[in-house]
């Protein structure tokens, strides 16, 4: 069975990590969709709330799961007997920290592959920091997140 680990802060889930979750979910037998408390990046939502919407927004496909994690995503692989790291790739500029961090991943878990997907073209620009910072200055973020999202950032920020 190939099981896939698609790691992220997901802070919150846009609509390119669905993009990329779904095209993963028709390459893999599994898709473990793995939320990173990653408390060094000051997450706007809690790692629960992270979880929460990111099941909700992905429940439509049968065979991925949502787990939060905070260990070392190499032991969390191991863990879920992943025998592949999934990456999104926006932009030129997001290849060489990617780059840096398969090479950690490959010297940390050898038998663990590094892949990495392009989102569709009209969603490469979408960011998790990008819609933070609409939603909090009143913006609308529908069209860039799942429904779920927007009104948990409406309700985050007061509006």
């Amino acid at each position: 069975m190939n099981i896939v680990v698609y790691p992220g802060t997901f802070d919150p889930i846009t609509n390119g990590h669905t993009d990329i979750v779904q095209r993963a979910a028709r390459l893999f037998d599994k898709v473990i969709v793995a939320v990173a408390a990653n408390p060094k990046k000051n997450p706007l939502l809690t790692l629960e709330k992270r979880v929460e919407l990111t099941r909700q927004v992905l429940s439509h496909l049968p065979n991925v799961e949502v787990k939060g994690f905070s260990n070392l995503l190499a032991e969390f692989v191991h863990e879920q007997q992943g025998n592949v790291i999934l990456r999104g790739l926006r932009a030129v500029s997001d290849f060489e920290y990617e780059f840096q961090l398969a090479d950690m991943n490959r010297k940390l878990a050898p038998t663990v592959e590094s892949l990495f997907l392009t989102p569709t073209n009209h969603l490469s620009y979408v960011s998790s920091t990008l819609i933070r910072e609409i939603a909090s200055l009143g913006g609308d973020v529908s069209e860039f997140v799942a429904p779920e999202v927007a009104q948990a950032l409406k309700e985050r920020f007061g509006y």
